[in-house]
């Protein structure tokens, strides 16, 4: 096949076969193909689109370009989650022990924060001593042992995915359907669940600014899931405010624990419950409501927190070493009135200046530090009253960047909801 004939096919907005996606995916990561017949490659796609055979191709081509999971080797349901990405995104930390007091088997691989959005591994490694880098026997070991195990990636499942990923991250071709579609089931068909949850984050937080691109997004991973065999549910949440409160890795854990103790935030709390409320319910054959019931009994008996305290010490984590910086800024409000929107993304990145995230790969991160929320779209705030709590060390951020994340007006507009759908 011809190098520059695929490239051209796809620049005219043709159909790519399997055969022509398999032959592009494989020179790539035998270094045939260079990083910037890639970047073609991925930049035509961007302007004119895949159809979904070409995104089932490549999700596929993607899939066994590494190894799969013998999932077979865990003793009951195995399930796994994924989020799009979001600010103060913490649901994995809350659901996936939650899910596992229930007894069905948690097998995840997590990934690092990305630009302005946290990642899981990060948070987890927050907590002194947690070990995220887990031989495949480990890994199959703790899920079996305890129910439960969230990991690093191994680096030997979906290659192609992550050599893909470092070029689309620095030539603007992200936020393309196809693309996210394929590069998010090809890993979560990699680990070869039984059961795949999918947070769609929607807002000006996420990938999907907005609602028609998140149900369509869904749509698609439901139906590459349904290829394989896989169930698929998809919940579209809310990302026009942080989730939550906390914004930063051990912060996000402290949030997280309050919540595995029935004390968490309201949004927080909303979108972790009907996840498990949806699992929880058919596998038992009862109703939502009987399922919701028992989802709030594991989380106020302790059951949850209790998994989650078993999960950190399997994979060698302190609780009783988790800290947060000492040196606290409390931000005023400028303004009286009612807050009616809320840079989640701006916010994000500002958390990543204070040492919350990486601006570059060769950066550190620092645990300790980031962002707490004192109100949320929808509340009141009167003149000198406080917003945010900076928790800061090293590094700090201009007050007039962080105020401008919030629009406060004298009239309260229509709220929007946490939770904006289903799909399967």
């Amino acid at each position: 096949m011809d190098i520059l004939e695929i490239i051209d096919k796809k620049r005219l907005g043709k159909e790519l076969t399997k055969e022509e996606l398999t032959f592009f995916v494989n020179g790539f990561l035998d270094g045939k193909i260079k990083d910037y017949q890639m970047s073609a490659l991925l930049m035509a796609i961007t302007i004119n689109g895949m159809t979904d055979q070409e995104t089932t191709f490549l999700t596929d081509v993607m899939l066994n370009s590494g190894d799969i999971l013998d999932t077979s080797m865990i003793n009951g349901l195995v399930l796994d989650k994924h989020s799009t990405g979001g600010i103060g995104d913490k649901v994995t930390l809350v659901l996936c022990p939650l899910l596992a007091s229930f007894g069905i088997k948690i097998a995840k691989m997590s990934g690092r924060g990305l630009g302005y959005t946290g990642g899981t591994i990060d948070k987890l490694e927050s907590i002194p001593g947690f070990k995220v880098d887990l031989t495949e026997e480990e890994f199959f070991k703790q899920v079996n042992d305890i129910g439960i195990v969230i990991s690093s990636p191994n680096k030997d499942l979906d290659k192609a995915d992550k050599k893909i990923y470092a070029l689309r991250d620095v030539t603007s071709t992200v936020s393309i359907i196809p693309l996210i579609a394929s590069s998010i089931m090809s890993k979560k068909l990699a680990c070869n669940a039984d059961v795949i949850l999918i947070d769609v984050k929607v807002g000006n937080g996420a990938l999907m600014k907005n609602i028609e691109d998140a149900k369509a997004l869904a749509r698609l991973l439901c139906k590459l899931g349904r290829c394989h065999n896989k169930a698929v549910i998809c919940l579209l949440s809310n990302m026009d405010q942080p989730l939550g409160y906390a914004i930063g890795n051990a912060l996000e854990v402290k949030e997280s624990i309050m919540t595995l103790q029935g004390n968490g935030p309201s949004d927080l709390l909303e979108i972790v419950v009907k996840l498990a409320t949806m699992v929880i319910g058919p596998i038992n054959k009862i109703t939502e409501e009987e399922a919701r019931d028992l989802v709030f009994k594991q989380l106020n008996n302790g059951l949850a927190y209790n998994k989650f305290k078993e999960f950190v010490e399997y994979q060698g984590g302190d609780l009783e070493k988790l800290s947060v910086s000492s040196k606290i800024i409390s931000i005023k409000s400028d303004r009286s009135g009612y807050i009616n929107q809320i840079d989640s993304q701006k916010l994000g990145s500002l958390a990543n200046l204070l040492g919350a995230g990486k601006q570059t790969e060769e950066d550190t991160i620092d645990y300790e530090v980031g962002i707490v929320s004192s109100k949320k779209v929808g509340d009141y705030v009167n003149v000198n009253e406080e917003l945010l709590r900076l928790y800061i060390n090293e590094k700090t951020i201009d007050i007039t960047e962080l105020l401008s994340c919030f629009v406060i007006d004298n009239q309260l507009r229509e709220t929007q909801p946490v939770i904006y759908g289903i799909i399967k």
